[in-house]
This record gives C-alpha cells, sequence and structure tokens, in this order.
C-alpha cells in the first residue's frame, strides 16, 4: 500500500473502500469481505445512511481501531450551528456512535452549499478537540477552496472531488495543491457512465502489465498523487481494486490517457444554477 500523508503529518491510504448506495441490507457484509481483502480506508457520508452498517462491521471484525482510517461526510442540512439537534458538530458526534469510535479520522463537508462557514468551525472545534484527526471538504471547486483556505482559522486538508480519466480536474488539483490540500477522488470509474470499463485505450494499457482497465484506471489516480474509494460488492473484484503497486504507467502511458479528458463531469456540475436550484429544494435523490 501506498499513503498520502496531509499538511498536519496525518497519514492515509492512497487506497479505500467507498460505500456510496450500498444499501444497509447488504453493505455490514461488504466492510467485512473488503476487510478480509486488506482495506483499510473506509469512507461513508450521513447521507448514504449505512454508517452504523460500518461500525457493525468493525466490531464483528475485531480489528485494532488503529488499523483503520474511517472517513465520513456532513450532510449540508447540518451545517447550522444555530441549531443544537441540526448542528454539524452534533452530526459528527452522532457519526461517531454510529461508526463505534471515539474519534473520526477523517471528516468533511459533502455540499459546497448552506452555511459552510457555520459548518467549518463546527469541524474546528471538532478538530481542536481530538475528535477528528483531519478536517476537509467534498466538491468543492476552485472559488470555494481559496475562499475557504484564505479565512478559515484552520485550513482544509482535504478535497474529495468527480475524478477519473474523462474528467481529470487539472485546474482544480493545481488550486488544491496551491491551497495545500490533497485531492480524493470519488467514482473512479464514473458508476459505469462514459464507457470507461471498456475505454480500448485503457484496456490496452493494461495488457501490457496484466491488468484491467479499472486496474489501470485506479493506478492512473494513485500515480499521480490522487488517494481513491471505488466501490465494489463482489469480493473478488474488491481484491483486483487493491492489486495495482506492482506496477507503473510509463510517461506514454500517462500521456495518452491525459487525451482522453472531456472537460465534463459524467454526474452534474456543482456549478450549474439548475442543479443547484433541485438540490437545495430537494429535489435531488439523496442528497447529500
Amino acid at each position: 500500500m501506498e499513503y498520502m500523508t496531509f499538511y498536519n503529518g496525518v497519514k492515509m491510504p492512497m487506497l479505500g473502500y467507498g460505500v456510496c448506495a450500498t444499501d444497509a441490507t447488504i453493505c455490514t457484509q461488504c466492510v467485512l469481505d473488503a476487510l478480509d481483502a486488506g482495506y483499510r480506508l473506509f469512507d461513508t457520508a450521513q447521507s448514504y445512511e449505512n454508517e452504523q452498517c460500518l461500525g457493525e462491521a468493525f466490531a464483528q471484525y475485531g480489528i485494532d481501531r488503529k488499523e483503520l482510517f474511517i472517513a465520513t461526510k456532513v450532510r449540508p442540512r447540518y451545517y447550522d450551528p444555530q441549531k443544537p439537534i441540526g448542528s454539524t458538530y452534533n452530526s459528527v458526534i452522532e457519526s461517531m456512535e454510529k461508526l463505534r469510535t471515539d474519534y473520526i479520522d477523517m471528516v468533511l463537508l459533502h455540499q459546497p452549499y448552506g452555511d459552510i462557514y457555520g459548518a467549518w468551525r463546527d469541524l474546528e472545534k471538532l478538530y481542536e478537540e481530538g475528535k477528528v484527526r483531519v478536517i476537509g471538504v467534498s466538491n468543492f471547486y476552485e472559488d470555494r477552496i481559496v475562499e475557504l483556505a484564505c479565512l478559515a482559522k484552520i485550513k482544509p486538508m482535504v478535497n474529495q472531488i468527480e475524478r477519473h480519466p474523462l474528467h481529470q480536474r487539472a485546474s482544480l488539483m493545481e488550486w488544491n495543491d496551491k491551497m495545500g490540500l490533497t485531492t480524493m477522488a470519488w467514482a473512479p470509474f464514473g458508476r459505469g457512465k462514459g464507457g470507461m470499463l471498456d475505454n480500448p485505450l485503457l484496456m490496452e494499457i493494461g495488457e501490457k502489465y496484466g491488468k484491467s482497465a479499472a486496474q489501470v484506471i485506479l493506478r492512473w489516480c494513485t500515480q499521480t498523487g490522487v488517494a481513491t474509494i471505488p466501490k465494489s460488492t463482489n469480493p473478488a473484484r474488491m481484491a483486483l481494486n487493491l492489486d495495482i503497486f506492482d506496477f507503473r504507467l510509463s510517461e506514454e502511458d500517462l500521456a495518452a490517457i491525459a487525451a482522453l479528458e472531456t472537460g465534463k463531469s459524467v454526474f452534474y456540475s456543482h456549478q450549474d444554477p439548475a442543479f443547484i436550484e433541485k438540490y437545495n429544494m430537494g429535489t435531488v435523490k439523496n442528497r447529500g
């Protein structure tokens, strides 16, 4: 396993296991399978409504808490610090209870909407109290990253974003780096959109190393300094996703993958007024 280091010195595995949209009826078993495969970074969110499944799996497995790196994300509905029941601070305490831990390794603001600064002050407090080791954001674009990094007492340490070969986010990564944030990628395969797992170029590159297109994508992520959290409910594929650290892509491979850039999300833009309206009016399913 390779590791990334945040500016505060905390280390995290470059490859982890994500449980976005994993139904609670199967999530606990999936996490147990991922633990068996060797995963130690686990990423969830309040909006996924399966934090308790991870807590159950960790308890069943009996793993030493120090071996795990647990990440979750705060729903915007909890960004208001003036509402004790709905505050970011109290929501994270509730997440700790569901995850059966007395600290969380990483907590992110899930979306760039609502009272971001009120929520961020709560994350700063949790960090200062030692309840959270790394604080950051998810789905923040260049403008919001620069603003928050410049104005916050404690700068964000990470930005978790959509990033894959079809949407490589060079400008955003540049600003993350400039502001001192590390980058994580969600949905490295685009959740099947865009045909990345059957892409002829990625398959051709994989053949050179005896790897699949999926393994090439994950190696591209980690080799370019981006941690990622692929999801699978299949134990065999979980193991294959983890088996990417025995080869390195050549400069020619990286240049060829760079040419796959489309400049567009395969999901949605968080800066699209229509999406923002739908999200904040509550019409986007499972809004974070």
